[in-house]
């Protein structure tokens, strides 16, 4: 016979703790490097909401707007409106790093514009992955209150795979939109080369929190595996 409380005391808990100590290192590097070029203005003195409009234009999408947010977090690029909407901090802002995160949300315009296939691929999967995320763990958690109901909880198992795969999916979606805007600042002369190489490590430090947030995932997932897959046996 299992008891619930074993399951909250299983050694696996150490792949856990590696997959939030890997996340709190990326939070720490991305907010270093990001605050850091924060303070650097770039020579031309473009806002953040400057440089999304000259790239959109300079690609020929002139119908995605440039919104301003309420928060000094959250960038990102809405494709239901076609918006860039970016925190206050970077709309405003002429440094470094506000152009850097504005040309990145242009970098996920362009992808929506041109097709890329892997953001068709992660837009298909937000509705499974959103069901997946929020069904995994209850799921798991039915199934040990109802003496270790296997079925339940390999249903569980498998649902929270679909949001591991949907930050798989993710990472090539991001590394994709960092090159395009880097690209793109170099090509219409935004920044300079000193400017360019720090909008470079900003993007490399948010790159990697989510490259961190998917190995965190795999972490859990393989967890669930172990833990469960060794009791099935058992």
């Amino acid at each position: 016979m299992y008891y619930p409380y074993y399951y909250y005391f299983d050694p696996t808990y150490m792949l856990v703790l590696l997959g939030t100590l890997l996340c709190l290192l990326a939070s720490g590097i991305v907010n270093s490097t990001m605050n850091k070029y924060a303070k650097v203005r770039n020579a031309r003195g473009l806002t953040g909401a400057e440089a999304a409009r000259r790239i959109l234009d300079s690609e020929g999408l002139y119908q995605v707007r440039v919104e301003c947010l309420n928060s000094s977090a959250g960038d990102h690029y809405d494709p239901r409106s076609n918006t860039v909407r970016l925190s206050a901090s970077n709309y405003n802002n002429s440094s470094v790093t506000a152009v850097g995160v504005a040309a990145h949300e242009c970098g996920h315009a362009i992808q929506h514009a041109k097709g890329y296939a892997f953001i068709k691929l992660r837009t298909a999967l937000v509705p499974v992955a959103n069901l997946g995320s929020t069904l995994g763990f209850p799921l798991i958690l039915i199934g040990i209150l109802l003496s270790w109901n296997q079925t339940l909880i390999h249903i569980g198992i498998w649902a929270f795979s679909l949001a591991v795969l949907f930050q798989l999916v993710t990472l090539p979606v991001e590394f994709n939109a960092s090159n395009r805007a880097v690209a793109k600042m170099e090509q219409y002369g935004l920044l300079g080369t000193e400017e360019l190489r720090g909008t470079k490590k900003v993007l490399s430090a948010a790159a990697f929190t989510y490259v961190a947030a998917a190995a965190s995932s795999i972490l859990q997932l393989l967890r669930l595996f172990l833990l469960f897959g060794r009791r099935s046996d058992d």
